[in-house]
């Protein structure tokens, strides 16, 4: 049943991005934007642990779940280090995801040919 429940939250964040997308006017920059501060956000008001609970990777993966990562990883900074956990707890909570996303597109980069798209 975890695996139902991670594929249809899952799939409802992306479906619902889809359609931001496609009705608006938004650029896809200021939509992941929108995405990690609502993630931000619902963590902060404590309504996207419990989405977490029941959906696992389906909310903790999308952009939304970076958000919530953020802010726990600024509150737990704040609450040792005082101010300064302002600038480092972000850093420090999201440092592993974004290292291995770095690290693994410059793997592709060497496996795969990539090229870059003729402008129109």
């Amino acid at each position: 049943m975890d695996y139902i429940n991670a594929f249809w939250v899952g799939g409802l964040i992306c479906a619902l991005v889809q359609i931001l997308l496609e009705k608006t006017t938004l650029l896809p920059g200021r939509v992941m934007v929108i995405l990690v501060v609502t993630g931000a956000v619902l963590g902060a008001v404590g309504l996207y642990e419990p989405l977490i609970d029941y959906a696992g990777a389906g909310a903790s993966v999308p952009l939304l779940g970076f958000g919530n990562t953020l802010w726990k990883g600024v509150k737990e900074a704040v609450d040792k280090e005082g101010f300064l956990g302002l600038f480092m707890g972000g850093f420090k909570a999201s440092a592993v995801g974004i290292s291995a996303a770095l690290i693994f597109s410059y793997l592709a980069s060497w496996i795969f040919d990539p090229k870059m798209k003729d402008a129109k």
